[in-house]
């Protein structure tokens, strides 16, 4: 069996002797049909919709439009704000506080609420253990990787550490048991859950899947404050929004050059391929665009302990040491690395990497300096 590094450099050889079509960040799918294009459109137009306290907006909030945060360099990319998430992590058990407002911590008020209790943002819960500082992610691909098959994640999975390799890879999963694969715990288990619950975390929009409107801190929110009527957009808003997400297609990686080709080689020899692995499968879908397609997406949807210098929030079954093997579609456009941006470089970002990561950061330090510039040159590519 080949290995996964060069499973993906065989597809991406592949790819480009077919002369297949580029996809651009911010494209759409290739092969959608026409109706399945016209929804991506008419999707990307709520996407950026800006939101008023009269059309829904707040009372808390983190931003006005789905496209506020996810600009960069196209709507689905990433953006420049941080939250804020706070958790309590307490014998082994996690408590999400949303008896006092969290996970989620929002930033921002609207000037009613702001008027009736005299607050900017949501209050910090008390009861926290941990803060933690969230980038907003690229979303590109993400439709692709929402049908990556559970039984290939839990192919990967290795909670035992069975083989001995020091990664113990693991998921999460959902109150109900189902696998978890969206965030950067892997809490949400399908894409359309992430999205909808999106709505109101960031925008405080309620919709009919999630149609009741968040406390303040825990507490009831004022009365007069919050003029819309629940659900604030409809079924057919909310389901353009998902058909634009998951119709979003995962940015063709650049062409490599000798320096690029030699660094995709270490990336595997070095052992960053055991997490980020280089290429999965999509299983069934009535999207044809969407069914039975190689993705090179970088990630093994897994939970891995980043060791304590990231450790931040828990999240289900995450410790605050764990975190998902962050998917590597659109690398190339991120500005800031890692879940809370602290890292400004993918070096740094590797430097950065901790527990079961310590082997592959301690090899990449281990390089000479030309091999380490072209494992760069190679993620830089992405």
């Amino acid at each position: 069996m080949s290995s996964p590094g060069a499973a993906a450099a065989l597809w991406l050889a592949a790819f480009a002797f077919a002369g297949c079509r580029v996809v651009k960040p911010g494209d759409p799918l290739l092969g959608l049909t026409r109706e399945q294009r016209d929804r991506f459109e008419r999707g990307r137009a709520v996407f950026d919709s800006v939101f008023t306290p009269e059309t829904g907006l707040g009372p808390l909030f983190n931003s006005t439009a789905c496209g506020e945060c996810h600009e960069d360099p196209k709507s689905g990319g990433t953006g420049d704000e941080v939250e804020v998430h706070a958790t309590a992590f307490r014998g082994g058990v996690c408590d999400p506080l949303v008896q006092e407002g969290g996970p989620v911590i929002q930033q921002h008020t609207t000037p009613a609420l702001k008027q009736a209790l005299g607050i900017d943002a949501e209050p910090f819960p008390p009861s926290a253990t941990a803060r933690a500082m969230r980038t907003t992610p690229v979303i590109f691909g993400r439709g692709l990787l929402d049908l990556v098959p559970d039984s290939v994640i839990l192919s990967y999975a290795d909670p035992d550490d069975k083989n001995h390799d020091g990664i113990s890879g693991r998921v999460n999963r959902n109150v109900d048991g189902r696998i978890g694969r969206f965030g950067r715990k892997a809490l949400v288990p399908t894409l359309r859950e992430f999205n909808d619950g999106a709505f109101v975390a960031e925008q405080g929009v309620t919709n009919p899947s999630v149609p009741t409107e968040e406390t303040i801190g825990g507490k009831p929110i004022p009365g007069g404050v919050d003029p819309v009527a629940d659900p604030e957009i409809n079924q057919d808003q909310l389901d353009l929004t998902n058909d634009f997400v998951r119709f979003l297609g995962a940015p063709t990686p650049e062409r490599l050059g000798g320096e690029g080709r030699r660094g995709r080689e270490i990336f595997s020899r070095i052992g960053c391929a055991a997490c980020h692995v280089p290429m999965l499968r999509t299983g069934a879908s009535p999207v044809a665009a969407l069914r039975s397609k190689d993705v090179a997406a970088y990630t093994d949807l897994l939970l891995h302990d980043m060791g304590p210098d990231l450790a931040d929030i828990c999240l289900g079954l995450a410790t605050p040491a764990e975190f998902r093997t962050e998917p590597l579609i659109g690398l190339r456009s991120v500005k800031t690395f890692l879940h809370d941006g602290r890292a400004a470089t993918p070096e740094q970002a590797i430097q950065d990497h901790g527990g079961e990561a310590a082997g592959a950061r301690d090899r990449f330090q281990a390089l000479p300096p030309a091999e380490r510039q072209a494992l760069i040159a190679f993620l830089k590519s992405l």
